[in-house]
């Protein structure tokens, strides 16, 4: 596993000695990556990565231009070799460490910032089973409409079994990718009519 382009293209990440995390191969992360630089969604963006494992798609995001990322993990070990990969990166002033649930806290903001442009959101395959309305995958883009600008990108992986809806919320999917067992969605939040009409 490793950073695939940007200012750190090459480099390896550190991984927990635990199955804990459900890494996303090279491959995938890069085809993820080519659809989000066809929205133009990572030069100077506020980044979260939710259920971020050892950080890699947020330290994609930062290698790629991104200005800031919020990494939500909940896993003492896991995060640990977070901070080495953060480290070795040298992306400690860009980064924020939250330990916490991202289904209770989705991508808090810090004190005096601005909400996130582009979320990651990764889960465990089991919590995304269900996709429904009354789901947690639901309940969480419920907490993160107040925590991402209008039309800001929230990135959802699921099993390719599941199927996300259309709409949840202020969001609504803009593009569906699948590659081999897994499904990418990307949803948009909706701006309001003041904001759509650019005043």
């Amino acid at each position: 596993m490793r950073i695939i382009a940007g200012t750190k293209r090459g480099m390896k990440l550190v991984s927990p000695e635990t199955d804990a995390t459900r890494p996303i191969t090279d491959r995938i992360k890069e085809s993820l990556f080519n659809v989000l630089r066809n929205y133009d969604l990572l030069a100077g963006a506020r980044v979260a990565d939710l259920f971020c494992g050892v950080g890699s798609l947020g330290l994609e995001a930062l290698s790629r231009g991104a200005q800031s990322v919020t990494f939500v993990e909940n896993n003492a070990e896991v995060l640990a070799v977070l901070e080495k990969n953060i480290a070795k990166a040298g992306f400690q002033t860009q980064s924020r460490i939250v330990r916490a649930s991202a289904f209770r806290l989705g991508a808090p903001i810090a004190s005096g910032k601005p909400p996130h442009d582009l979320v990651f959101v990764d889960p465990p395959y089991a919590t995304t089973q269900e996709v429904g309305t009354h789901s947690s995958l639901a309940e969480l883009l419920t907490i993160l409409r107040n925590q991402v600008v209008a039309r800001g990108v929230v990135v959802v992986r699921t099993h390719r079994r599941a199927a996300p809806l259309e709409e949840y919320d202020s969001f609504h999917v803009v593009d569906r990718r699948q590659w081999g067992t897994m499904s990418i969605v990307l949803l948009q939040a909706q701006a309001d009519e003041q904001q759509a009409s650019g005043h």
